[in-house]
């Protein structure tokens, strides 16, 4: 069975039910939201009344809740500790997304694994692991680590690095991975090899931790490590080739993503998620958005 969503917006007022809503607008069977803005730490206090009437609904239209997906926000980044506040608020900032994700009963939460900013990939990536050792204690909530595009000084740029992190996880069952096709593209991985791909991932990583997929064409080239998001068909990768991606038999059961651009300020989720369901790409598709 096809699973496959979008980001949708998770506001104060409506919260679980609101983003059900938009997601039940695009046709969607499952969906990706941030629990508050992701560039600040305003957050509203989860309503259980609001939480319980978006899951009813889910039961009627036969979306599974385990596949939805929690993505925590930009301004953490465990890879760095150069100066300790700010290194500690970032864990305590992601505890506290957790606790929010385990309030809504969510289980999966997508995590950027940070950026080193000078301070090298081995400490980076110690600096990740001793984080997320301390955020992961007590919790059954299971962190996504993204992969990377590899701008700057990200750690996440291959699946090398993202091995080191979880070899260094106490609680193995506790953490997983989220492959995204713009940023693997990006990164210096050909989609247009997506067996290739899966099965360096496989032997690097195992198969069996990837429990998210973000489907996003790219604006750039094959290890341009630029991270610029197109919508399906229109970008460097094409959409035959996300098609692939998306219908693999070995990610059957694995929830598909969509962050693409919106278009002239209007989300382009029901038309894509169209598109990938009839496998049919549509070059009109941007126009009609528009009108």
């Amino acid at each position: 069975m096809l699973i496959i969503g979008s980001h949708v917006s998770f506001n104060s007022k409506d919260q679980l039910l609101g983003s059900l809503q938009e997601a039940l607008g695009y046709k969607a069977n499952t969906f990706m939201f941030y629990t508050g803005a992701p560039q600040n730490t305003t957050r509203s206090k989860i309503n259980d009344n609001l939480t319980k009437e978006a899951l009813e609904i889910m039961k009627n239209n036969n979306i599974d809740y385990s596949k939805v997906i929690v993505h925590a926000p930009y301004i953490i980044n465990l890879a760095n500790n150069k100066e300790d506040d700010k290194y500690d608020f970032s864990i305590r900032f992601l505890k506290e997304e957790v606790r929010r994700c385990e309030k809504l009963g969510i289980q999966y939460l997508v995590l950027h694994p940070g950026s080193h900013v000078g301070l090298g990939v081995e400490v980076g990536i110690s600096n990740i692991v001793n984080a997320l050792n301390i955020i992961l204690r007590d919790t059954s909530v299971v962190i996504l680590l993204e992969t990377m595009a590899g701008k700057g000084t990200e750690i996440g740029r291959n699946f090398s690095e993202l091995k080191r992190i979880i070899d260094g996880m106490e609680k193995k069952d506790n953490i997983g991975v989220c492959i995204d096709t713009c940023h693997l593209n990006d990164s210096g991985y050909d989609i247009s090899k997506f067996d290739q791909v899966l099965d360096e991932f496989d032997k690097t990583i195992g198969i069996n931790y990837i429990k998210c997929v973000h489907v996003n064409d790219s604006k750039n080239g094959l290890s341009s490590h630029k991270d610029r998001h197109e919508n399906i068909g229109f970008g460097t990768i094409g959409f035959d080739n996300l098609i692939q991606v998306i219908y693999h038999k070995k990610l059957e059961d694995i929830p598909k993503i969509l962050e693409t651009p919106w278009i002239e300020q209007k989300p382009p989720y029901k038309y894509e998620i169209e598109m990938i369901r009839t496998k049919k790409f549509d070059p009109e598709v941007k126009n009609k958005i528009i009108c």
